[in-house]
């Protein structure tokens, strides 16, 4: 039978908490070092999860693959920059108020902004079109949003692409990093964090 284990985050216990939905947590990011002690049968009270000899290398694998998205993502940044400035951008994304604000914050700033609220109109532009920068939302009305970085990065492996979306599963993120994109920010977010991401490229 599978370890179970009580956590307990500040005043909050979760009970019964099997192995293997604790090191998914762990490997998700979900669960870092120092913010959850454990308990199972066997410890002698309460003790940090990354000190228990079964958990610490799910907690060393999390950190490994971190060092190498910062060093992919630093890579990406130092080719960009010896490539052309970030100017127009493409919104793909079926919510029209979040596409309606997120464009009128960024052309404030003297981008020039175009934006597709369907697979079908993303595609269109993209044919005639080759945008610096593509802000991707993978839940669209007619398709997978993933689907479509294939054919950015077809037309243009210079454009960068920002995966956006509230489906955020270490799957997704997983497949949007195989497919090019250069980062991943999860739904609800602010305009400040597009911002400053788009302000790392430039």
């Amino acid at each position: 039978m599978e370890i179970k284990y009580d956590i307990r985050r500040g005043a909050d216990i979760y009970r019964a908490i099997y192995g293997a939905r604790l090191q998914k947590w762990i490997l998700a990011g979900k669960i870092k070092r120092g913010e959850v002690i454990v308990w199972r049968s066997g410890l002698s009270g309460w003790r940090k999860a990354e000190e228990l000899e079964e958990l610490a290398p799910f907690f060393e694998q999390w950190e490994k693959e971190q060092l190498r998205e910062t060093k992919r993502q630093k890579e990406q940044v130092f080719l960009r920059k010896k490539q052309k400035k970030i100017k127009n951008i493409l919104i793909i994304d079926d919510e029209k108020d979040l596409c309606s604000l997120l464009s009128d914050a960024l052309i404030q700033r003297n981008y020039n902004v175009s934006i597709a609220n369907t697979k079908r109109e993303a595609m269109a532009y993209l044919k005639k079109k080759s945008p610096d920068l593509v802000l991707l939302d993978l839940k669209l009305p007619d398709g997978d949003g993933i689907k479509i970085l294939p054919r950015i990065k077809r037309v243009n492996p210079e454009t960068v692409v920002i995966v956006i979306s509230a489906y955020g599963s270490e799957e997704s993120r997983q497949m949007a990093k195989k497919g090019g994109a250069f980062t991943f920010i999860n739904k609800p977010f602010t305009e400040e964090d597009i911002l400053r991401s788009i302000k790392v490229l430039s």
